[in-house]
């Protein structure tokens, strides 16, 4: 049997912003005023590679279940996929599917920070809140399904539900549980840290919404670009492209409960990422509405591309600002 089909459903370019997402949250914890740890250790060496590797698998068993549910928009859109094209069937997508998404969470039970890491029976029975990592997989998980599955609600067909879906998965989760792997997650800086990377994806998770208006709107889905028109919509997630990374440096200034302020990194590094992002962002901004119609009729328009490399430079500027 070809593996091509299957490389080509689990889309592998997709996988590398959630392996940086989660491996950057870790840098930043380890990096951060929070780092339990007193050196690196072989044992954390293997525990960021695994969940690392767990967060790829989960985001790759969470595009084959959306093309499941999507085939009949897909057979519009993208006719091209395995599923159109008969090269995999339903059933064995949601049997390979199924089976990443228990390999991808099962492991990270055994993901706990200190002092309950001291042991493969320590880490076991270490009280439910040491499994902060386990449970935020799990919920991520369940986004993945509640965005696809009808019978969850499928957010997909919600409008800016389908954008709060991704935000929270891919955004907010992933940098707490990137976090979690390394440190406690019962503080304010990782939940901020996410919430700047929640609210760049509430808009910018649209771009791809733009070329799939023709399918999307015979499966039901109301996409930011079908409710409002593309010119509207490109409008009200242009601010996502630019606002969030503000934040940055507005996390110098605020203080954290109980002193010193929320952001532990490098206030030098975060000042001039926020600048780069910032200045990145206009320019896809302007990439997006110096004609918006033509995102309608573009597949993969430059600021979806965009996106995606921003994300991605994002995620490696935060881990260098704590790490250096």
């Amino acid at each position: 049997m070809s593996l091509k089909p299957w490389i080509d459903l689990v889309r592998p370019f997709t996988l590398l912003p959630p392996l940086l997402g989660i491996l950057s949250g870790s840098a930043c914890a380890w990096g951060g005023a929070h780092n339990p740890y007193a050196s690196f250790t072989r044992d954390l060496f293997w525990t960021l590679l695994v969940a690392s590797l767990c967060a790829s698998l989960m985001n790759a068993a969470s595009n084959i279940i959306n093309q499941v549910y999507d085939l009949e928009i897909d057979r519009v859109n993208k006719p091209s996929r395995p599923l159109c094209t008969g090269q995999v069937t339903v059933r064995q997508a949601l049997w390979v599917s199924w089976v990443m998404y228990v390999l991808s969470l099962v492991p990270i039970w055994w993901v706990v920070p200190p002092p309950h890491n001291s042991g493969f029976w320590a880490r076991t029975t270490a009280p439910w809140h040491a499994h902060a990592c386990f449970w935020i997989y799990l919920a991520g998980l369940l986004c993945t399904y509640i965005y696809s599955a009808p019978g969850l609600g499928r957010t997909k067909r919600l409008g800016i539900w389908a954008n709060v879906t991704i935000a929270v998965a891919r955004g907010e989760l992933l940098k707490v549980a990137g976090w979690a792997m390394v440190a406690s997650a019962a503080v304010w800086e990782p939940w901020y840290l996410g919430a700047v990377f929640f609210l760049f994806l509430l808009g910018a998770s649209s771009t791809k919404d733009f070329s799939d208006m023709e399918g999307d709107r015979l499966g039901g889905c109301r996409t930011l670009p079908i409710v409002y028109g593309p010119r509207k919509a490109a409008w009200m997630i242009a601010p996502s492209f630019v606002l969030p990374w503000l934040l940055f440096p507005l996390g110098l200034v605020l203080p954290a409960p109980g002193g010193g302020r929320l952001l532990t990194g490098s206030p030098a590094l975060l000042l001039a990422l926020s600048v780069a992002l910032v200045a990145w962002g206009g320019r896809t901004v302007y990439l997006i509405l110096r004609n918006p119609d033509e995102l309608a009729f573009t597949e993969n328009h430059p600021s979806w591309t965009e996106m995606y490399a921003m994300m991605m430079a994002a995620q490696v500027g935060l881990g260098l600002a704590y790490l250096l």
